[in-house]
């Protein structure tokens, strides 16, 4: 009897571990620890934006405050101290429209990843958020550095999931329209905080500088 058992696990042998259906199988529907790691690192996300929301709500209070001053000068034909205050305008208005950019990123990348946990396809997915996440990284890490620490949490986590989904391709590499894909979304998230700016801030008097043509000088 032993014999015929030995003989049929010879000719069908018990895998050891996944085989590569079952890892293709994994990537399209991620198992419960990668949809885990998923979920936190959508939560993590939002959390940020809402700390993004609240800080920029306080800036635009600010930026109100300040600009009501820069009429209130004018009215007085206080020329110096207009121009002081539109200064400190357009300094606060640079970091609101950055702060945008980096909201609206954060937005695109939490869309993605309810995505990739709905449909699956892990790899390519979230290929591309990885690379948003690292620029946001950056970005973030001079504007409100305690979020930018955060941002590289969740970069670290996406890029476990991608890892372990993507053991069964090691031998692939990244395509370069992935990197193009995450500079994109960069572009259209400015885009947006711009036409944001555009539309809720009040231009500054003609006298002096505007602050998107301050933005532009500094890019």
């Amino acid at each position: 009897m032993a014999r015929v058992e030995d003989f049929a696990k010879a000719w069908n042998p018990q895998p050891k571990g996944p085989g590569v259906i079952d890892k293709i199988r994994n990537t399209i529907n991620p198992p419960p620890p990668l949809r885990h790691k998923l979920a936190m690192a959508l939560y993590k996300l939002r959390v940020q934006n809402n700390r993004l929301e609240y800080i920029i709500a306080k800036m635009k209070e600010r930026d109100q405050a300040l600009f009501e001053k820069v009429v209130q000068a004018q009215i007085e034909k206080d020329t110096t101290r207009a121009a002081m205050y539109a200064a400190e305008v357009a300094e606060l208005r640079k970091m609101i429209k950055s702060l945008l950019t980096a909201k609206y990123a954060i937005e695109r990348v939490a869309l993605r990843l309810e995505t990739v946990m709905t449909m699956g396809d892990v790899l390519v997915g979230l290929a591309p958020v990885v690379g948003v996440i690292k620029d946001l990284r950056r970005y973030l890490t001079g504007l409100v550095p305690e979020i930018g620490l955060e941002m590289a949490e969740i970069g670290e986590m996406l890029e476990s999931v991608v890892t372990e989904a993507g053991e069964f391709t090691s031998f692939m590499s990244v395509p370069t329209v992935y990197n193009e894909e995450a500079r994109k979304i960069m572009e259209e998230a400015a885009a947006v905080a711009e036409q944001r700016m555009k539309a809720e801030f009040p231009e500054l008097p003609s006298a002096f500088p505007s602050p998107t043509g301050s933005q532009q000088e500094n890019k």
